[in-house]
């Protein structure tokens, strides 16, 4: 049962390769399950490869055996599937490759961020010991020269 449709399999696009110009064309994607949810008569999977995510829906239409298989997927699961590409009806950047792009460049951005204020703090802190090592040596000189006297 686990093999039971992957024999012959090869996948046409990867998750993210996909676009609003593919709808109406049949393709195949494979990839790890990253989200289920079960709203009764209407499932959706979101999958995810290394290039994106692309979302799965199973409704009324699909075949009971396929339905009862999207029912039972879990995070992680490793799926292959073959459909027709359709225009999302609620349009949402969460799952595009557009918002996984724009949120690895935040992320980045924000490290670049953090980077920026660590190395500021060291400057800072590298010039109070300057400072310090500098005070301590007027001082030692002025003692010297008191000393001398």
């Amino acid at each position: 049962d686990f093999m039971d449709n992957i024999q012959n399999f090869k996948r046409s696009h990867y998750c993210g390769d996909l676009r609003i110009g593919d709808a109406g064309k049949t393709v195949s994607v494979c990839g790890w399950v990253q989200r289920q949810r079960d709203l009764g008569g209407l499932i959706f999977v979101d999958l995810r490869d290394r290039t994106g995510l692309v979302q799965l829906s199973f409704d009324d239409s699909t075949d009971k055996a396929i339905f009862e298989k999207a029912a039972s997927l879990r995070a992680e699961y490793v799926v292959a599937a073959v459909g027709t590409v359709r225009e999302r009806e609620a349009k949402t950047n969460k799952i595009s490759g557009a918002a996984a792009a724009e949120a690895k460049a935040r992320k980045e951005a924000e490290a670049k961020v953090k980077e920026a204020r660590a190395a500021a703090i060291a400057e800072k802190k590298a010039a109070a010991a300057a400072e310090a090592a500098a005070a301590a040596a007027e001082e030692a000189s002025e003692e010297a020269a008191e000393s001398a006297e």
